[in-house]
């Protein structure tokens, strides 16, 4: 049998990630964080692309600094997948002593994210 959702669930599955990642910014920019985004614009041939030279597949959606703490974020939706270059960013910044994660809406609610964001060390 099939669990029903809380109602709490549905809200969050029904966040777009670009209103979560907004709240997530706005958030972190009320925390004093320097915050950087990187997003994507229409190439010559009518696609969607961010501009990055290198390794850029999959590179974290946030990068954000305060004091001596880097975290690397990735954001999904509640029932979004990372990728596997996505997977290997987090895992190249974690291996170099940056703090790196998944976050999703649910994480939000739940008061992760602010806790995360407005503790001092690392992630709570």
């Amino acid at each position: 049998m099939t669990r029903r959702l809380s109602t709490a669930e549905k809200v969050d599955r029904s966040v777009l990630e670009a209103d979560f990642q907004s709240q997530v910014l706005q958030l972190a920019g009320i925390l004093r964080w320097r915050r950087a985004h990187f997003r994507p614009g229409l190439n010559r041939r009518g696609e969607w692309q961010t501009a990055v030279q290198g390794d850029g597949a999959g590179f974290p959606d946030l990068i954000l600094v305060r004091g001596g703490r880097v975290v690397a974020v990735e954001l999904k939706s509640e029932r979004g997948r990372t990728t596997p270059e996505q997977e290997e960013w987090l895992a190249a910044f974690a291996g170099a002593g940056v703090e790196a994660c998944v976050w999703r809406p649910s994480d939000f609610r739940s008061g992760l994210i602010q806790r995360c964001l407005s503790s001092t060390g690392k992630r709570p």
